[in-house]
């Protein structure tokens, strides 16, 4: 290994104290490392002025392993540059839950194992997001953890229609519609009393939010399934998706939301040899 990105979340890691702490390991070990951010910062949030700071999109066109340091959130900010670069991902948990981690941030001594090519790579599964309307296509994004098709902040209800293949499998009328990877399924499925399914599966989940019928289960289907969503014919109201938690994007009633199996895979590093059950076991354990 020869060159490493580092990308600590400044909220989380608070000084880069976490991340500096890993770069002089990486150094002693005769890695190059670059500082980046994982996304733009508040301007009168005070950066550490004795760390330089490198553009990270730049910097992944030639590096062999991004280290992010946060939770699921940052790897979240990280992952799309970095999987269509080819970069696989370590995460340093610095956050909450943090079920996409590998290490803690009292482990960073196992970054040697890493150095040495001691690891191995959880491909996961991504989805392809696209909102067209008729032939024009509006929007498009990849997802590593969800798109959520939602209400607004007012407190109504919306009712959809979720086709897989064309054909109706649900018409949830409440919040609105996750449709997740089996990464995404710890996420907000998981809140909106969706299943837990082991992240390298290869399936989409489909999970109604607070929906109004007692009937209304999630669906885990075959990662082959395109998955449409598009107002009900009974709904006037405007829809909202958003993509990995990220800007809302305004859907009209004629707008279709099509999602379907990605072809880029974000790559995980694994050092440690623990299964998911146990990751599982003790995140929860922890919280509650």
């Amino acid at each position: 290994m020869n060159k490493v990105i580092l990308s600590p979340n400044p909220y989380r890691d608070k000084g880069f104290k976490i991340a500096q702490a890993a770069q002089k390991i990486l150094t002693d070990l005769g890695v190059q490392t670059r500082m980046c951010l994982p996304f733009n910062v508040d301007r009168n949030f005070e950066l550490p002025k004795n760390v330089k700071l490198y553009d990270l999109n730049q910097e992944l066109k030639e590096t062999d392993m991004l280290i992010c340091f946060g939770g699921d959130g940052t790897i979240l900010h990280s992952s799309k540059q970095a999987t269509l670069n080819q970069v696989p991902i370590l995460c340093v948990n610095v956050g909450n839950m943090g079920f996409m981690a590998e290490l803690e941030s009292n482990e960073l001594h196992l970054l040697e194992r890493a150095v040495r090519g001691e690891y191995t790579l959880d491909n996961r599964l991504m989805l392809d997001v696209q909102v067209r309307r008729g032939e024009e296509v509006l929007y498009q994004d990849i997802a590593l953890n969800d798109a959520v098709v939602t209400k607004g902040a007012v407190a109504r209800e919306i009712q959809l229609q979720v086709l897989c293949d064309g054909v109706q499998a649900t018409e949830p009328s409440g919040d609105g519609v996750i449709v997740c990877t089996p990464t995404g399924s710890t996420a907000y499925s998981l809140s909106a009393g969706g299943p837990i399914v082991e992240p390298t599966a290869q399936n989409l989940i489909i999970t109604p939010i607070c929906a109004h019928a007692l009937s209304a289960k999630s669906f885990v289907l075959s990662s082959q399934r395109v998955v449409t969503i598009k107002a009900s014919k009974n709904g006037r109201k405007n829809a909202y998706l958003s993509v990995d938690g990220g800007r809302a994007v305004r859907l009209n009633t004629a707008d279709e939301v099509i999602i379907r199996r990605s072809e880029h895979e974000t790559k995980l590093v694994r050092i440690k040899d623990t299964s998911f059950y146990s990751v599982i076991n003790n995140k929860f354990r922890n919280r509650w």
